[in-house]
């Protein structure tokens, strides 16, 4: 007899889970248009917001370890979408760019992936005030598992 914790439909983790991948699964399509994958357009994002940053700065903002980003971006600089070049203070430093290709991609992305998403959840019944609050609660349980 399974305990009420260990039901699959009573864990928070499962719906967490399965949303991200929905979620992902849905930028998808969009992104092969692109020619970028999900986690290469999270890096993008954090470029677009502030360009020329060290790998580790860039690994903290998207929550991963920097042995993990730094796959990631040596297969965008193959790509073309970033360069790397060591820091001028400290030379063990990499500091990341975008190159001419990852800046106008956020032109493409910013003309195709808003609305598309947002064509996507047209059927869903949230409204915009309960986004902002799920996006508020979600930061809560991300800072908390954090630390």
């Amino acid at each position: 007899m399974a305990h009420a914790e260990l039901q699959l439909d009573n864990q928070i983790c499962f719906r967490l889970y399965t949303a991200a991948r929905l979620m992902t699964q849905a930028y998808t399509p969009i992104l092969t248009a692109l020619g970028i994958t999900y986690p290469q357009y999270l890096v993008l994002m954090v470029l677009w917001e502030k360009d020329n940053q060290p790998v580790n700065d860039i690994a903290h903002r998207l929550v991963l370890e920097t042995n993990t980003v730094t796959p990631l971006l040596q297969r965008m600089e193959k790509l073309g979408l970033v360069s790397r070049k060591k820091g001028e203070q400290d030379k063990r430093q990499q500091i990341v760019s975008l190159t001419k290709k990852g800046k106008h991609i956020e032109e493409e992305a910013y003309a195709q992936i808003p609305s598309g998403i947002k064509d996507q959840l047209s059927a869903c019944p949230l409204k915009l005030e309960d986004y902002q609050r799920l996006e508020q609660e979600l930061d809560a349980i991300i800072d908390v598992l954090k630390k």
